[in-house]
């Protein structure tokens, strides 16, 4: 019996990088060294004044127990004084605070809590993959808008409104931007949301990135705007900030309707994050910030390496301004591929693993995603090699796709 028998999983196309992983695991079973740039897995360990929390919280036998699914309230007060340091915006931990086990749970059950059949919800295109199947998941329907954040991207929620039957209900930001590393600012949020409060939409903000930033100005928060939290929740996490990806600690702050429903529905589906860990990301947030400090100048020691050396290689890539990712559009002589393709050749002929763009929606078709997950070393192999898979040209065997469009 299919698992595509299932209403909800019909609803959810095959898994893009699937074939990516599946060559990818092919070659590692090989013996090949494959430097993998496909996932924004964050290489680095957690600082160890963090790990030390952990295992001193670990020792108390009290610990062991359930926790609460809200988060216990030491964490959700030491994420109220983020955001009172970071953008100077007021939380109540009690009612505007809630959290998740990653961000990506939160999204995904904040979903089902404010979906109804039917829903149109707007999403970027391209976007990280929950940001639309999450409420595809819940039933919604789910309406493209352009990832950047200009006036097209206006001028499409607009349209949206005119347009979509019944009206939106929802609408997903995520700046930085994963996949695009697109930035927005304060006067974009200030449109954002204007709108929303004029036509009554809600807003989700994914703000994982917001300490992987290289320039001189920090990426701002939407609930900086006067006025969002009455239709705003912004998602946070610790995975990005103090890479602590597989401990799965994430937060929604904002509008305590959307926080209230969020606690309801994890209250049925969960204890909350095992008590040592939110200890120890108590202790993250309000302790010693220059290991993020540091995260951030690796992150862009990482990216000048790997956009200098693609550019040696002859692949243009534009410099990401913040987020952990390149957002590379294919080189013009293999555009004829498609992501998935290309993403495959690159993998098989310069051993480098990266994202096809067409996993995170339709228009991501043309790039490829590249994480910077990899050291300094590392990095330089990978141009090198990408230099001589993209330098060999024709002098090898084309894939017929690709042979098909130079003959």
């Amino acid at each position: 019996m299919s698992s595509e028998q299932f209403h909800r999983i019909r609803r959810l196309p095959p898994y893009v990088f699937a074939e990516v992983n599946t060559a990818k695991a092919r070659a590692r079973t090989a013996g090949e060294d494959i430097i993998d740039l496909g996932m924004g897995n964050p290489d680095g360990p957690t600082p160890p004044h963090i790990v030390a929390k952990l295992i001193e919280a670990v020792q108390d036998p009290r610990t062991h127990r359930y926790s609460v699914s809200k988060g216990i309230p030491g964490l959700r007060r030491a994420l109220a004084g983020y955001y009172a340091r970071r953008f100077d915006v007021g939380l109540d931990p009690e009612t505007e605070v809630i959290a998740t086990l990653g961000s990506k749970e939160g999204l995904a059950n904040l979903a089902s809590a404010i979906t109804s059949p039917g829903d149109t919800i707007l999403v970027p295109n391209p976007s990280y993959p929950i940001h639309q199947f999450g409420f595809i998941i819940a039933g919604a329907a789910v309406r493209s808008i352009p990832a950047k954040p200009d006036e097209d991207m206006l001028r499409a929620l607009d349209r949206a409104v005119r347009h979509s039957v019944p009206k939106p209900t929802a609408l997903i930001v995520n700046f930085p931007s994963n996949p695009t590393a697109y930035l927005a600012d304060l006067d974009f949020y200030r449109e954002i949301v204007a709108f929303a409060r004029r036509h009554e939409i809600w807003i989700m903000s994914d703000l994982a990135y917001a300490e992987i930033y290289f320039g001189d100005n920090p990426p701002p928060s939407l609930l900086q705007i006067p006025g969002a939290k009455d239709i705003a929740v912004e998602f946070t996490s610790m995975s990005k900030t103090y890479s602590m990806p597989g401990w799965r600690m994430g937060f929604a702050a904002g509008n305590p309707r959307l926080i209230s429903a969020l606690a309801r529905m994890k209250s049925y589906l969960d204890y909350g994050a095992f008590t040592p860990i939110q200890v120890a990301a108590t202790a993250a947030l309000n302790g010693p910030q220059d290991c993020v400090a540091e995260m951030r100048a690796l992150y862009k020691e990482r990216r000048d390496v790997l956009v200098r050396g693609l550019a040696a290689a002859g692949w243009d890539v534009p410099t990401p301004d913040g987020s952990m990712f390149a957002w590379a559009p294919i080189p013009p002589r293999y555009a004829s591929l498609g992501s998935v393709e290309f993403s495959k050749l690159l993998l098989e002929r310069a051993k480098v693993a990266v994202a096809p763009g067409l996993g995170f929606g339709e228009h991501g078709e043309g790039f490829v995603r590249i994480a910077l997950v990899e050291n300094t070393h590392r990095l330089r192999q990978a141009c090198r090699s990408i230099r001589g898979f993209l330098q060999a040209g024709s002098n090898q065997a084309e894939p017929a796709a690709l042979a098909s469009t130079s003959a």
